[in-house]
This record gives structure tokens, C-alpha cells and sequence, in this order.
């Protein structure tokens, strides 16, 4: 229950605001009023909460209107941050408040701090909060944004791939990692194999790797140019995750770089700048004790909790991946971040835990391609559980033991699309529950794969697409770019999981009943 004072603040804000007269926005110069040239944007939205995010362009005082209604007829004001150069301008608020399984519009203006009869047009957007009781439930994830040089392309539309989602209407979207490509420098042209050439919009902090905050959010202004990801993004709600590509390709907080491209080789230090970027530029909630830390559960009512890993800021340095025993040198999420996915784990009371993974469990990924000697991810090829695959085995035997059902995880990184399903009777380590593992991506970048299974848990393959064997970094002109779609039937509890083209074909569907 909000207070009194807390009460009489939020009426006489949105008296001020109700009496801005119209004239601002139309008679003063549009040079003049702030721009909002990102758009809007929701994240960790649950039942009575939501992130709201937005950018604007000069020093300017945050508004949101909200209301439940898409006319606007009755709506709550509330006064948001400063927008500063110290913040790239970016500004994000928690909205308090909500009803819960409510469709919520909302419109962010910006007040000049400069001039405060000046304000920007609204941008507006929408989110539907969680369910309190039951509800049918669907959300989307994917992974892998604009990676590879394969960047916005204007002769295609942009990244179509987002309008084709929106158009699936989801109550939310989970960004599985590598939101930017921070390694990944864009060209004005690439040469295509049958001849023809792919076209892309450049910007400067886009034509190198990015060492600096200022390059490092310049990769996300890039992405924001794109009309259907700002399309989107006002429209579904957002649970982001990191990955590698938003510092560098595999990196890990020990490791020292010998990359040429690179005048700063503290990957610690980029990896700082870069989180920063990435928490200024997305609109997750911080918790009070760590305000940097991007693992958090985000419960959507009692059918979902959200679990979003992270498998790159607490990880020991990346090499052979074959210990025996557990320790500092086998660290992957981290003792803290494991003790904490248990807790929660055990904790819940949802029909469902979503682990959302920025790398898949059984597919092996290789630091050193040529050598095949250095792993990135925790498999290490076929046998029993060894290095990395230790703290996996540990949480996989904890939710056997106390009995913790309907574990499904979802990953990306792997850019191209598969089903698999970890059977205990087929692995090497067996003390754990049969689950689902699905895989999506890339959303605009290049297709690889098929990648390589590890047998340590047994993942069996139920389906894939990727590249005919030979053809590799596919550009989104060959079709195979994909998202996946997970929708919970109230009534049932049923969960039904499938893989979508970018060009709106469903390739496979599989049901999964609670148990």
C-alpha cells in the first residue's frame, strides 16, 4: 500500500504534468526538444513491477504516464531520473504498482533540464505484467544479435526476424546472450558467395572492436537503429542475459589478450566497461547487495519462474577442462551463484523452472578450434564428469535428490536450432532427472553447427537445423535464422516448446507434461 506523502507526491506530479500545455510540443524548433532516437523498452516485468528504459539525447528529466487503457482516458505519472552524459543519457525506472495479468501502456517523455518548458514527444510502448493466478503463458527466446558482420541491412528491411516475433504476441521474450557483438566490427559491404553483395549501415564506434565505454555503447545505439528491434522492444518485454560477445569472443576475467586488434589487453578492465554498457543500455533489475550482478529469478505467476545464469562473469580460465575434483580452477557459474540456482530451485513453487543458459550443457564449443585442446563451455568430449562438468553434475544431483521436477532449460550461442533431450540411461554420469535441453539463435547474425554432443549426461538429439554440412556463416539471407516459442497451457499445465524460422515456418513442436 503506497503511503500518504507517497500517495499526495504521485497526484501532484501527475497534476504538473497534466498541465504542460500542448504548444510545447509543437511550436518550439524540434532541434530544440530532446529526442528519443533508441525507442522504448520493458524488462523483468512480474506481477505488479516493470523496468521501463529509455535514451534520450541531451541532459532531460525522465516521465512515465501508465494506464490500462490504450487511449490514455485515465493514467498515473510518475517522475523519473536524470538523464546525464555520465549515463550515456540512458535512464530506466522500476514501476511500481501494477495490476497484476494487466495489458499496461505507457509513454516516456523527456523534460529538458536545459530548458524546462521543452519536452520530447512521447514514446510509447506497451507490457502485459504476470498472471497472479492461472493463465496461459508464452514467451519467446534467442540469442546472438548482429555477429559475424552481418549487420543491418536496409535493402532487406533490417532484422526482420523481430517483426516475425512480435507478430506471435508473447507476454515476454528471453535474450539468451550476445546482445551485441562488441568483437565484431560492421562493414558497409560484404561479398556474398554467389556474388552478390550484403549491405550494411555503419557507424564509427561500429568499425572496430570496442575497447572504450563510449565504443562499447555505441554497439548497442547500433542495434537500436533498427526499426523492428525498436518495434519489438515497445512491445514485448525483455529478460536479458550476457554472454561472451559483449566483452569478446569466449573471454574469461583472467585472461590477458594477444589480439592485435586490441590496444587494451586487461580483458578484466573491457569487461568492466562492457558490463556497464550492458547494464546502462537493458533494463534489468539490480539487487541491493550487488547492483552489477545479472543472475536473478523472475517469477511470471504460478505456472513460471525464470531463472536467468550467468556462465561468464564467475568462470576460472578456460583451457583443458579435464580435473578430477572440484575447485577454484573448475569454477563455472561460481560456488555463490550455484548455491543460490539451488535455493531458489528448492524454494519454488511454479509448475515450471525455466533455467535460462547462456551455453548449452551438452554441446562442445572450443576455445582452440585448431587444436581442439581449450574448452569454453563445460563440455569436454565423451566420458565422466571432469573439470567444468563437475559443478554441473553437483546441481543435476541436487535437484534428483530433493525431488525437484519440471527443469527445462533454453540456451543459445550455438546459432542454429535444436531439441535435446538428457537421458541418465545413455550418459556417463547418471544421477539425475531426465530433462529438455532446446536451442535457438542466431536472431541476425551467421549459421554454424551442427555442434558436437559430449555423452557425459546424455543429450540425444530430437531435432536440429543448421548449414548443409560444408557451407558455414551463413548470412540471414539463407533462411536459417531462429527464434523459439514456449507456451504453458493453464487448464493442463502442459508445456509445449517450438522452433521458428525467420520467415514464419514452424519446424518442430514438442510437448512436454508436467509432472
Amino acid at each position: 500500500m503506497p503511503t500518504r506523502r507517497r500517495f499526495i507526491q504521485q497526484l501532484s506530479v501527475a497534476a504538473a504534468a497534466a498541465t504542460v500545455p500542448s504548444w510545447f510540443y509543437i511550436q518550439r524548433s524540434p532541434a530544440l526538444r530532446p529526442l528519443v532516437p533508441g525507442g522504448v523498452s520493458t524488462g523483468d516485468v512480474i506481477q505488479d513491477r516493470a523496468l521501463i528504459w529509455s535514451r534520450t539525447d541531451r541532459p532531460s528529466r525522465m516521465w512515465i504516464d501508465w494506464s490500462t487503457t490504450e487511449s490514455f482516458k485515465k493514467f498515473n505519472t510518475i517522475q523519473g531520473p536524470a538523464a546525464l552524459p555520465e549515463s550515456d543519457f540512458t535512464t530506466k525506472i522500476d514501476l511500481t504498482g501494477l495490476p497484476s495479468g494487466q495489458e499496461i501502456f505507457y509513454r516516456v517523455r523527456y523534460q529538458s533540464l536545459e530548458d524546462l518548458k521543452l519536452w520530447s514527444e512521447p514514446s510509447i510502448g506497451r507490457l502485459r505484467t504476470a498472471p497472479g493466478g492461472l493463465r496461459n503463458v508464452r514467451f519467446q527466446w534467442g540469442g546472438d544479435t548482429c555477429g559475424q558482420g552481418w549487420g543491418i541491412n536496409p535493402e532487406l528491411g533490417g532484422m526482420k526476424i523481430y517483426s516475425q516475433m512480435a507478430q506471435r504476441n508473447p507476454d515476454f521474450f528471453i535474450h539468451s546472450g550476445d546482445t551485441i557483438y562488441a568483437d565484431g566490427p560492421i562493414q558497409a559491404e560484404v561479398k556474398l558467395p554467389n556474388g552478390k553483395i550484403w549491405k550494411n549501415i555503419v557507424t564509427e564506434e561500429k568499425s572496430k572492436v570496442a575497447e572504450s565505454l563510449h565504443e562499447f555503447r555505441g554497439n548497442y545505439r547500433y542495434n537500436l537503429l533498427d526499426e523492428n528491434l525498436r518495434n519489438f522492444n515497445a512491445k514485448v518485454p525483455i529478460l536479458y542475459q550476457w554472454d561472451d560477445h559483449e566483452v569478446l569472443n569466449n573471454w574469461y576475467p583472467e585472461e590477458i589478450l594477444t589480439d592485435n586488434r586490441y590496444t587494451e589487453k586487461n580483458v578484466a578492465l573491457l569487461a568492466a566497461r562492457a558490463k556497464r554498457a550492458f547494464l546502462e543500455y537493458n533494463p534489468i533489475r539490480s539487487t541491493g547487495d550487488d547492483p552489477e550482478r545479472i543472475y536473478r529469478r523472475v517469477p511470471y505467476g504460478p505456472l513460471l519462474d525464470v531463472f536467468m545464469i550467468d556462465m561468464r562473469s564467475y568462470r576460472a580460465a578456460n583451457g583443458p577442462n579435464k580435473q578430477t575434483k572440484a575447485g577454484a580452477d573448475t569454477a563455472f557459474l561460481g560456488r555463490q551463484q550455484i548455491q543460490w540456482l539451488k535455493e531458489g530451485l528448492l524454494a519454488s513453487k511454479a509448475t515450471w523452472k525455466v533455467i535460462a543458459s547462456d551455453m548449452p550443457l551438452g554441446l562442445i564449443v572450443y576455445d582452440d578450434y585448431v587444436n581442439k585442446s581449450s574448452y569454453e563451455n563445460g563440455a569436454n568430449g565423451n566420458g565422466p564428469a571432469l573439470g567444468r562438468e563437475l559443478e554441473t553434475a553437483d546441481l543435476l544431483r541436487f535437484m534428483l535428490h530433493n525431488e525437484i521436477k519440471n527443469v527445462v532449460w533454453f540456451t543459445a550461442d550455438v546459432h542454429y536450432c535444436a531439441a535435446h533431450y538428457y537421458d541418465p540411461a545413455k550418459a556417463q554420469f547418471k544421477e539425475f532427472r531426465p530433462f529438455y535441453e532446446f536451442v535457438a539463435g542466431p536472431l541476425n547474425s551467421g549459421t554454424f553447427g551442427p555442434g558436437e554432443l559430449d555423452n557425459t549426461f546424455g543429450p540425444q538429439v530430437l531435432f536440429q537445423k543448421a548449414p548443409p554440412a560444408g557451407q558455414t556463416n551463413l548470412s540471414p539471407l539463407a533462411g536459417l535464422q531462429f527464434f523459439g516459442e514456449v507456451n504453458i497451457d493453464a487448464a493442463t499445465e502442459e508445456m509445449s516448446v517450438a522452433l521458428w524460422d525467420n520467415l514464419g515456418k514452424r519446424l518442430h513442436e514438442q510437448k512436454i507434461a508436467a509432472q
